[in-house]
């Protein structure tokens, strides 16, 4: 009898350890939805954002990883704009940056890079995010990154700024 417990709880440690390895500063990529609501005085008549990106995360240091992200953005024009006859644009949104994982899964990023937009013409304009997030392990090798962003596009002495969310599933590698 002593010796079935032992085993259950080993099996149930090793089960914990092992649905635990993306949870944290370990190699990953996580592909997920993202959202973002303009704020500030300046929305250049949109409304909301939406698309994916992928991102990738490569550990450095014990609490500490790098990432680079890539993705498509969707820009939903305000109603009035709509009526007017304006259709969505799009972003590819470029970055790199450093996730820092606190006491586990609670982390704080910063990301620097580009914004594409595919309109003709548009231009690039430079990229940069804060974030604050989680992540909690589902099972072997995968979990779920929930995070909260502040981003910001500057182009022209202009500055689109929105609050993030995304929320993605990660792969262990």
């Amino acid at each position: 009898m002593k010796k079935l417990l032992l085993s259950l709880v080993m099996v149930a440690g090793l089960g914990f350890a092992a649905s635990a390895q993306t949870e944290g500063a370990v190699n990953k990529i996580s592909v997920g939805p993202d959202f973002l609501l303009p704020v500030g005085d300046n929305t250049n008549g949109i409304s909301l954002g939406y698309g994916g990106s992928v991102m990738g995360e490569f550990n450095v240091a014990k609490s500490l990883n790098l990432t680079v992200s890539g993705g498509y953005i969707s820009m939903a024009p305000e109603k009035f704009l709509k009526d007017l006859g304006a259709t969505n644009s799009g972003v590819v949104p470029l970055k790199a940056g450093a996730k820092y994982y606190f006491g586990g899964n609670f982390y704080g990023s910063g990301e620097l890079g580009a914004a594409i937009f595919t309109e003709k013409n548009s231009g690039t304009a430079f990229s940069y995010a804060p974030t604050i997030g989680a992540s909690f392990s589902v099972a072997d090798k995968s979990s779920i990154d929930l995070g909260v962003r502040y981003e910001g596009w500057s182009k022209n002495s202009t500055t689109l700024s929105f609050v993030g969310i995304r929320a993605a599933f990660a792969f262990g590698l």
